[in-house]
């Protein structure tokens, strides 16, 4: 396993808000605040300390607006994208004398504002999309018309997702709700049409998390405060579980909160049944493999009872974990690879690439080799798809499981490492591949040391600093002390000052500058959550929202007008010309 950030000029050194891989090819699509849809060629570099080679393909230029989406349809034949202002296009593949390209089929209008996210349905009859006027629309492709809209929402909806079973729908929204709509068709004139109709509002838990805590209610998503447009969840692909970010929860009433994912069992989607810490940054997006494993036989006590291994990756809005249903711990962890916050991740078709976006302006890359992840699970063996309400995560009635390792010994193990690896950390550029990774049988992988090593004067000044400085990943167990994990960690934070990332004042951008750059539109800020309780509190949401709207706002922003010819061509990659930086090697965990 490899990765880092590859350091090309990806959108102009604007942020690049999404990305997915062709479903049959390893053809990179990425889009982004300077309006435009990029395509990119993925290939090996042929050498084992080398990242992928990117190569440009195409670009296409309709979009008038940052595009926040962009998702091809199972087939590859078809592209969707969304973007500011709710414009949604449908995107067709033809093939000339010239090539393949890229043609405008559809343009979907029926949103009033920015669309967030969406998803296609498994046969790409449907796409359903949500956006900042908190509204989640089901739009028929072919038609290219609005078949319902589903208007729950008191606020901005982030995520949505379609379980591949077509029986449900789902919506995240800065309300702090996530909404399950199941399908109940009606006929009309003879002909079944879908209608989707909400059956589950999952907003506070209603058990204790531990045995021995009070039993109380309390919120598990964050609120509208939370620093990014996107609460991306996904379906497991055979729709026996939903993975949803944006978790945050309460061990005591006294306690600090704790970022998590959360997984909803199929057969009970009322409340989660597992969740996942992830250390101290929210949870933005999480995204499956489209490959099944076979089963490694390494943890027969596991929270899953399935015929195979499904892997997925849980996205920070600074890291990167990835799990699979065979273990209780993350397989691997990434850390330190942006300077902003991470907006999207997305799987290449053979599991072979592993790549996320950032509002830095970069997207990084993570190689796998020939049978890292394990041996595909071939269809033939066992029947993949799971018939409702016959759910194998292996959860109790009682409790919400933390699967994950001890807290103290995590910890331990953690600051030993740091210790004994001082003598070998290097300060190394954003091109560079990550410093270590946390594999599945425990062993720390090599830093490689791709790309430029740049010099930064005093290094033995630098480590100085960074020791005292380094963030700590933690897991948290439910017999661990949760107390003091969240102590330390909160004074590791504060020592840092700048939550686990190196910005150096050439690379920053502060809240003054971006709120001089683009002034805050005032139609992302008029509606607040409904949930909230007297006057003065909607006052005190409604100034936080304006606030956390024009900073967020300033970040995404491009300019009035799309200034300038592209840089690129079809033969030639563009060189960024962004300043090195120094990064803090990532730090590896043993599970």
């Amino acid at each position: 396993m490899k990765g880092g950030t590859v350091q090309i000029s990806w959108h102009d050194g604007k942020p690049v808000l999404t990305l997915d891989f062709h479903p049959h090819s390893a053809t990179l699509a990425t889009a982004g605040a300077d309006f435009d849809i990029k395509f990119w060629q993925i290939k090996p570099a042929g050498s084992p300390k080398k990242l992928p080679v990117v190569s440009y393909l195409s670009n296409l230029s309709y979009h008038s607006s940052a595009v926040n989406v962009i998702r091809f349809s199972s087939s590859g034949e078809l592209l969707a994208s969304g973007a500011d202002g709710g414009d949604l296009i449908i995107w067709k593949l033809h093939s000339t004398d010239a090539g393949q390209t890229w043609k405008v089929l559809k343009m979907l209008r029926s949103h009033h504002k920015d669309i967030l996210d969406l998803q296609w349905s498994t046969d790409a009859t449907y796409i359903i999309s949500g956006s900042v006027d908190n509204c989640c629309i089901i739009w028929d492709v072919n038609k290219g018309t609005n078949l319902q809209t589903l208007d729950t929402h008191a606020h901005y909806v982030q995520g949505v997702a379609w379980d591949p079973l077509g029986k449900y729908v789902t919506s995240l929204s800065s309300d702090r709700t996530c909404r399950i709509y199941m399908n109940k068709p009606h006929k009309s004139k003879g002909i079944e049409k879908i209608n989707y109709v909400c059956q589950q509002v999952i907003s506070k838990a209603d058990q204790p998390l531990f045995k021995n805590s009070k039993e109380t209610k309390f919120h598990l998503f964050h609120d509208e405060t939370l620093p990014s447009f996107f609460r991306r969840l996904a379906w497991s692909p055979d729709g026996s579980f939903l993975l949803v970010p944006a978790g945050s929860y309460k061990i005591s009433t006294a306690s600090e909160s704790v970022n998590a994912a959360y997984i909803f069992s199929r057969k009970d989607l009322s409340r989660p049944a597992i969740q996942l810490p992830c250390a101290s940054k929210a949870v933005v997006a999480v995204r499956f493999c489209p490959i099944f494993f076979k089963l490694r036989g390494t943890n027969s006590a596991g929270l899953f009872k399935f015929p195979y291994r499904i892997i997925f990756a849980v996205a920070t809005l600074n890291s990167l974990y990835i799990y699979d249903t065979e273990s209780t711990s993350p397989i691997a962890v990434l850390a330190g690879l942006h300077y902003a916050a991470i907006t999207d991740i997305t799987w290449s078709s053979d599991a072979h690439y592993l790549a996320l976006s950032s509002q830095d302006g970069f997207c990084s890359l993570v190689e796998f080799e020939n049978d890292e992840l394990g041996s595909p699970y071939s269809l033939s063996e066992g029947k993949v798809s799971n018939k409702d309400g016959r759910s194998t995560v292996q959860t109790t009635n009682d409790t919400v499981t933390v699967p994950t390792g001890n807290v103290s010994a995590v910890l331990a193990e953690s600051k030993k490492m740091e210790s004994e690896d001082t003598a070998d950390d290097v300060v190394i550029e954003a091109s560079g591949n990550i410093g270590a990774v946390v594999t599945e049988s425990g062993k720390t992988v090599t830093q490689e040391k791709a790309g430029m090593i740049q010099s930064t004067g005093n290094l033995a000044d630098f480590r100085k600093n960074e020791a005292a400085g380094k963030a700590v990943y933690m897991v948290i167990e439910a017999t661990g002390d949760v107390g003091g994990v969240i102590a330390d960690s909160r004074k590791n934070e504060a020592e840092e000052k700048t939550d686990d990332m190196v910005i150096e004042t050439t690379g920053s951008i502060d809240a003054a500058e971006l709120d001089r750059r683009k002034a805050e539109p005032e139609d992302k800020a008029e509606k607040q959550p409904a949930n909230l309780d007297s006057d003065g509190k909607q006052a005190e949401a409604k100034e936080k929202t304006k606030t956390l709207q024009s900073s967020l706002d300033g970040i995404k922003s491009g300019a009035e007008e799309k200034a300038g010819p592209q840089l690129f061509n079809p033969k030639s990659t563009p060189i960024s010309n962004k300043p090195a930086k120094k990064r803090i090697t990532p730090t590896a965990i043993d599970p």
